[in-house]
C-alpha cells in the first residue's frame, strides 16, 4: 500500500470519530502537506458522490446535502456479523451485494452522527413483503458501526409484528455481537421504563448501542417520551436513529401517535427519522410545509428483488406513457375468479353478522382443496420453508372469523375420511383439478425454474398434509396465533388486520380474498400473497372476484408510475421539496384515508408545469454530438423556412427567439435528437408521448404551438467563441464546465437552464423576484397554450472556473448542443387520468439555484 492509500485509510478511520472537516483538519496537524489533503478530500468526495448517485436504489436527495459515508469499514463489526449470519441463512452473493448497496445507499443519506446537530427526514420505499426488515436492519448495522448509538424502531401497531421484529433484530443484530448492544425491550410485552436514571445509557462513558422495539401505541409512546426526558442533557450528545416501519400506518394524520412520534423525535438534538414502506400515498401526501414527518431529505427507491412475486407480477398492468403495451407484463396466470353472487356465502352483510354461519362450496372449496395439494406437492419436492400456509380474508370482523372455525374444520375431518377411503369421486376430482392448474401454470418454465410434480407423486402424501393441516383464528381476540417458532406449520389462517400489515406469513401458498377495502394502501397491505415463493414459485393461487383483480391491476399501475417518478427525478436538481411524486387516481377507491389526503392537491400528468433539461453528455463520442449539432440545425431550420416561424433577434443579448413552432416539428427534433441515458427525465418516448397526448385533448395548453430559443453569450468581436445556427441565428458559445468526478461517457455539467432562461420567451418586467412559482405563473398569463424548448451551443473546452474546486474543464471532441423544455401547466383536464400530489407551493424556497457556472457574461 502506498503513502497515499495508507494515509486515505487512516482518514477513513478517523471519520468514525470526527466529521470529515475535523478528521482532514486533525491528520494536517500531523504535518500532512496540502496537496496530499486535497487529494485525500477529493478522493472521499468521489466515493461519497459515488454512492448517492447509484442507479440502484434511485433515490430523491435534497440539494446541497453533504454526504460522508462511503461504505463498510474493516473495523466494522455489526455489518459483518450481521452479513456472515445472512450467508449462513443461505442468502446468495447476489443478495447479499444488493443488500449492502441498498442499505449503504440509505446510510449516506444520515446526517454524519458527530455533527452538532441535525434532524433528518427520509423514506424508504419498498414493495410488500419484499425486505424492507431486511434493509432497517442492515441500516442499523452500518449506522451503529459508523457511530448512532441510539436506536428506536416504530414496529407497527399489531402485537404480532412487534414480536416478530423484535425476535429479528435480536437474532441478526443483537446476539451475534451480544457485547455491543444492551435491548430496552425484549420478547415478553412491550416497553417498560428500565429502573435507574436513563442517563445510564446514554452517557459518554457507555459505548454500547441501546435498542427499543416499541409498537407505535399511545400509553407505549408515553412512557418511552417520560423515561427519555429524565435524561436531556445527555440526549444532546447521542446520535440517534427512529426507524418507522409500516411508516403510512398511524405515523401520518393521526391525532394523537403523530404528535408523539415528533415529540419524541425532537427530543434528540442529533436525531435521524426514516420510515420504510411498501405503500407510501400518505407520507408523500403530507404538507411539506408543515413541521411533520414529510421525507424533505431524502426518498429512497428499493429496487425489487430478483424472484419477488408483486402486484405486476401477478396481476400485470396497464403501459404508461412511452411505453410499447406489447412490451408491458400481463402478470401470471395464478388469479382464480371468486363469483359475484358466492360472496354473500362467505361475507356478510352488516346486520347479518350475528348467526353468520360460512358455506365451504364453490371458490372456497376448490381453494382449499387446491391448498393441500400444493402442500403435499412441496413435500414431494423438499424445497423452501418447511411452512404451508392459506389465507381466507373476507371480513375485520372477529365474529365473522370465529364463524369459519367449525364450518373448515369439518370439511377438513370430511376430506381426511374420504381420503382414508380412498373416494373415487374425490380423487377424480383432485386429479382434474391438480393437472388443470399446472398446465395453466406450468413449473418449467425459464422464469420459474420449478420442476412440475405429477399427481400421482403428490397423492401418497396428501392424507397426511390433511391430518396436519389446522385451522387458526388470527385478530385482535384471538389467543391462539401463528407461530411459526414451534416447528413446521401447516395452517389455513382466517383473519382480518393483524394479518394485513408487515406480518409475514410462512408458506404462503394460497389466498381466498373477498374482503371490501376502498384504500390503495388497504388494498395492498392485505395482500400478503405478495413476496419470495422459493422452491414453489409456480403453484401459488389466488381467488378473489374479477372487480378486485381489476383493483389491484390498477393499483400495479399506479405503483410502477410513482416508483418511475422516484427514478426519473433522482438527479440533485429534483428534490422532495421541489418535486411531489403523482399518484393517479381510480373512479372506485382512494389513494389513501382521507384525513391523510387533506393537504394533496390535483396534480399535472407528467410534464405539465416542469421544466426539464439535459444534463449528461457524450463528449468523448463525437457522431453522437454530431447528429445532435445536426438535429439542432435542422429543427431551427425547419422552424424558419418550413413553418415560416417568427424570429425576434436579441443577438446583441445571446438571445434569438423563434415564434410558434408547430409542433411536430418539435416532434421531429426529439426523434433526431439524441439524449443521454442517465438523463432521465429527458426521455425522447416519454416526451413525444406526452406532448401528442396535450395535442389531441384540443383543449387549454394544447401544445400546437411552441417557441424555440437560442441561447448563447452577447456576440463578441471574437469570431473564435461564435456558434453558428444559420444565417441571422449567431451567439458566442456558453461556458459549461463538468463536475470533476464525472467520467467521459457521461460528463455531468449540474445545471443547463437559469431561471430568466425558462422566462425567456416571457415579459418578465414586472417581477420583483424569478422564482418557480412566478415563472410558471407568468406563463400561465402570457402563454398558456405555449411550451419552450432552448438550444445551448456549449464550448468544447468549457474550461472550469479558477475558485470551483469540484470542476474540470468539459473537455469535448466537439460543440455540444444542450436542450432544455419548458411546458405550461395544462388548463382543464390534459388526459383521462387524474393525479394528485403533495402541495409544494408553501413550501419556502430557500435553496440556491446551482448557478456556480452561469458566469456573469451569461446573465446579461
Amino acid at each position: 500500500m502506498n503513502e497515499f492509500e495508507s494515509q486515505y485509510e487512516a482518514f477513513k478511520r478517523l471519520i468514525k470519530t470526527h466529521t470529515p472537516e475535523q478528521a482532514l483538519a486533525t491528520i494536517k496537524l500531523f504535518g500532512m502537506s496540502d496537496e496530499l489533503a486535497k487529494r485525500i478530500a477529493e478522493r472521499h468526495q468521489q466515493e461519497t458522490i459515488a454512492v448517492r448517485e447509484k442507479r440502484e436504489p434511485g433515490s430523491v436527495v435534497r440539494n446541497n446535502r453533504e454526504t460522508w459515508y462511503v461504505g463498510p469499514q474493516d473495523d466494522d463489526r455489526c455489518w459483518p456479523a450481521l452479513r456472515n449470519l445472512l450467508a449462513k441463512q443461505s442468502w446468495n452473493e447476489d443478495s447479499l451485494r444488493g443488500l449492502d448497496s441498498a442499505s449503504t445507499k440509505v446510510v449516506s443519506m444520515l446526517d454524519h452522527p458527530l455533527e452538532s446537530a441535525f434532524s433528518t427526514r427520509g423514506l424508504v420505499v419498498g414493495y410488500v413483503q419484499s425486505g424492507k426488515t431486511s434493509n432497517f436492519t442492515a441500516l442499523i448495522a452500518k449506522a451503529a458501526d459508523a457511530g448512532y448509538r441510539f436506536f428506536i424502531v416504530l414496529a407497527g401497531i399489531h402485537n404480532g409484528l412487534r414480536l416478530q421484529t423484535q425476535l429479528r433484530l435480536e437474532r441478526q443484530l443483537v446476539e451475534p455481537v451480544i457485547d455491543q448492544w444492551h435491548p430496552l425491550t425484549g420478547r415478553v410485552g412491550d416497553f417498560e421504563p428500565p429502573a435507574g436514571n436513563p442517563a445510564a445509557f446514554f452517557g459518554d462513558k457507555s459505548q454500547q448501542h441501546v435498542l427499543c422495539v416499541i409498537k407505535k401505541n399511545v400509553p407505549r409512546l408515553r412512557k418511552l417520551k417520560a423515561w427519555l426526558e429524565k435524561a436531556p442533557d445527555y440526549l444532546r450528545n447521542c446520535p440517534t436513529l427512529i426507524i418507522d416501519d409500516e411508516a403510512d400506518q398511524a405515523s401520518v394524520a393521526s391525532r394523537s401517535t403523530n404528535p408523539l412520534i415528533r415529540e419524541i423525535i425532537d427530543l434528540f438534538p442529533r436525531g435521524g427519522y426514516v420510515g420504510y414502506t411498501a405503500t407510501p400515498f400518505a407520507n408523500l401526501l403530507i404538507d411539506p410545509a408543515a413541521k411533520d414527518l414529510y421525507p424533505e431529505d431524502f426518498v429512497v427507491n428499493l429496487p425489487k428483488p430478483r424472484g419477488h412475486f408483486g402486484t405486476e407480477v401477478l396481476f400485470g398492468r396497464d403501459a404508461l406513457d412511452g411505453e410499447d403495451p406489447q412490451e408491458v407484463p400481463d402478470g401470471y396466470d395464478m388469479i382464480r375468479t371468486v363469483p359475484d353472487e358466492e360472496v354473500p356465502l362467505v361475507r356478510p352483510g352488516r346486520d347479518e353478522i350475528e348467526g353468520f354461519v360460512p358455506e365451504i362450496s364453490g371458490a372456497l372449496r376448490t381453494a382449499v382443496l387446491y391448498f393441500w395439494l400444493v402442500t403435499a406437492a412441496r413435500r414431494v419436492r423438499g424445497t423452501g420453508v418447511p411452512h404451508s400456509t392459506m389465507l381466507i380474508h373476507t371480513s375485520v370482523s372477529t365474529v365473522v372469523h370465529e364463524s369459519f372455525e367449525r364450518p373448515l374444520e369439518a370439511f377438513r375431518k370430511r376430506t381426511a375420511g374420504w381420503l382414508d377411503a380412498a373416494d373415487g369421486e374425490l380423487l377424480e376430482e383432485l386429479r382434474r383439478l391438480w393437472e388443470a392448474e399446472i398446465a395453466r401454470v406450468p413449473g418449467n418454465e425459464p422464469d420459474l425454474g420449478e420442476t412440475p410434480v405429477p399427481f400421482d407423486a403428490l397423492l401418497p402424501l396428501l392424507a397426511g398434509v390433511v391430518d396436519d393441516c389446522r385451522i387458526i383464528l388470527d385478530n385482535s381476540k384471538s389467543v391462539k396465533r401463528l407461530d411459526y417458532e414451534a416447528g413446521p406449520v401447516v395452517a389455513i389462517a382466517v383473519g382480518g388486520n393483524t394479518l394485513s400489515r408487515g406480518l409475514t406469513l410462512e408458506g404462503l401458498a394460497v389466498s381466498y380474498f373477498v374482503r371490501n377495502a376502498t384504500t390503495y394502501d388497504s388494498l395492498l397491505q392485505m395482500g400478503r400473497w405478495f413476496g419470495f415463493r422459493e422452491g414453489y414459485a409456480d403453484l401459488p393461487r389466488i381467488w378473489m372476484t374479477d372487480g378486485m383483480r381489476d383493483w389491484f391491476r390498477h393499483i400495479a399501475t399506479v405503483e410502477s408510475e410513482m416508483r418511475r417518478d422516484i427514478d426519473v427525478y433522482m438527479v440533485e436538481d429534483k428534490t422532495p421539496r421541489t418535486f411531489a411524486v403523482r399518484m393517479r387516481t381510480h373512479p372506485s377507491l382512494r389513494i389513501t384515508a382521507a384525513g391523510k389526503m387533506r393537504d394533496a392537491v390535483k396534480a399535472s400528468a407528467a410534464y405539465g408545469g416542469q421544466r426539464v433539461q439535459t444534463r449528461y453528455f457524450r463528449t468523448r463520442d463525437a457522431e453522437w454530438l454530431r447528429a445532435n449539432r445536426q438535429a439542432a440545425h435542422d429543427l431551427v431550420d425547419r422552424s424558419l423556412r418550413l413553418a415560416g416561424a417568427r424570429h425576434q433577434d436579441n443577438g446583441m443579448q445571446g438571445r434569438h427567439i423563434l415564434r410558434g413552432v408547430p409542433y411536430d416539428i418539435i416532434l421531429d427534433f426529439l426523434d433526431e435528437y439524441r439524449f443521454h441515458g442517465k438523463s432521465l427525465e429527458c426521455d425522447a418516448g416519454l416526451l413525444r408521448s406526452y406532448v401528442e397526448r396535450r395535442v389531441r385533448s384540443g383543449g387549454g395548453g394544447s401544445l400546437k404551438r411552441w417557441n424555440v430559443a437560442i441561447i448563447g453569450n452577447p456576440l463578441s468581436d471574437d469570431p473564435e467563441k461564435r456558434y453558428e445556427f444559420g444565417p441571422g441565428l449567431a451567439v458566442d458559445r456558453v461556458i459549461r464546465a463538468k463536475l470533476g468526478e464525472s467520467g467521459g461517457d457521461a460528463a455531468d455539467i449540474k445545471t443547463l437552464m437559469s431561471r430568466r432562461d425558462a422566462g425567456v420567451d416571457l415579459d418578465l418586467g414586472a417581477l420583483t423576484e424569478i422564482n418557480e412559482a412566478a415563472l410558471k405563473n407568468a406563463r400561465r398569463e402570457q402563454a398558456p397554450d405555449t411550451a419552450l424548448l432552448t438550444l445551448y451551443p456549449i464550448d468544447a473546452l468549457s474550461p472550469s472556473p479558477t475558485n470551483r474546486e469540484r470542476r474540470a474543464p468539459l473537455d469535448a471532441v466537439d460543440h455540444v448542443i444542450g436542450v432544455g423544455l419548458v411546458f405550461p401547466m395544462p388548463r382543464g383536464e390534459d388526459s383521462e387520468v387524474e393525479y394528485y400530489s403533495a402541495d409544494l407551493s408553501r413550501v419556502q424556497d430557500d435553496e440556491e439555484e446551482d448557478l456556480s457556472l452561469l458566469f456573469e457574461e451569461d446573465d446579461s
